[in-house]
């Protein structure tokens, strides 16, 4: 059985999907039930900041996907990253794919990503079969762009003209369910990006290209962007995250080949995680 913690999210929803169209036994986690499992999935409810939540969660299951809610990277007291794999390995769970972030190596002592850098540590020292996932940027971030295009074909964002590799979501789903599925990816840190560098002004041409009419862009303050994501990020991670956007590393620009590497295909593109959800921006 393989247990998917965060079921409900862009890359958790997606990697269900996955592992039960390809016949493995599903359990998906999250903290209230999404209703719309796919069949022969089973859900339960647990909390990494609870770690004796998982242990029922985790009876008999033999591998784990990993990954820790932003809401708690914004309360890294309420964690105890080897209280929760104490309870991993005690349960019998042979194999952890955690989902970490780019941010982990490029910046480890930034707030969030330094707690992310602390689960890895505790995954590599469980003395469980573990492979750490480090995605960039998602493509599905332009979902925020979603009311704004659909109401005044327009869209804003901070630093219009840095151009950044993000990735999409079914492709570190897709990564994900390889990684838990089959041997010889044990011990290694695979980095995901997509297949180039796209700027905020260059996404939003691509979805008034893919509707067909012009979107208007706007290029906001750093001071603007914060304080539209802090309404739903907590104000830490909202900082750590527009440091990355605004002044990237050079790996942080780096397009990686491990998304092509696992799954024997090129990452799929911003243009194709548009075309895939145009409905959004009708």
């Amino acid at each position: 059985m393989i247990v998917v913690m965060g079921a409900t999210g862009n890359v958790g929803r997606p990697l269900v999907r996955t592992l039960a169209e390809a016949g493995e036994q599903v359990t998906a986690v999250s903290r209230t039930d999404p209703g719309d499992l796919p069949a022969g999935v089973a859900h339960r409810a647990a909390d990494l900041a609870e770690p004796e939540t998982l242990r029922p969660v985790l009876d008999g299951a033999d591998a784990l996907f990993l990954l820790v809610a932003g809401h708690l990277l914004g309360s890294p007291e309420d964690l105890d990253p080897r209280a929760v794999l104490d309870v991993v390995k005690s349960a019998g769970v042979e194999r952890v794919v955690l989902m970490s972030s780019q941010g982990a190596g490029t910046r480890p002592a930034a707030h969030g990503h330094s707690h992310l850098r602390a689960f890895e540590d505790a995954v590599r020292e469980s003395g469980v079969g573990w492979t750490i996932l480090r995605p960039g940027g998602f493509d599905s971030n332009a979902f925020a762009w979603a009311e704004p295009i659909r109401a005044h074909r327009a869209a804003a964002a901070p630093f219009a003209d840095v151009a950044l590799p993000f990735v999409h979501p079914s492709d570190i789903a897709e990564v994900a369910a390889a990684v838990l599925r089959d041997s010889g990816h044990e011990d290694r840190v695979y980095e995901l990006t997509g297949p180039a560098p796209v700027s905020p002004r260059e996404r939003a041409r691509t979805i008034g290209d893919a509707l067909g009419v012009p979107v208007a862009f706007a290029e906001q303050t750093r001071e603007e962007a914060r304080a539209q994501m802090t309404a739903f990020m907590p104000a830490p991670v909202v900082d750590g995250t527009l440091d990355i956007l605004g002044r990237p590393t050079e790996d942080e620009r780096r397009v990686r080949p491990d998304v092509e590497k696992v799954l024997g295909r090129p990452a799929r593109s911003f243009a194709q995680w548009t075309e895939e959800n145009l409905g959004a921006f009708r």
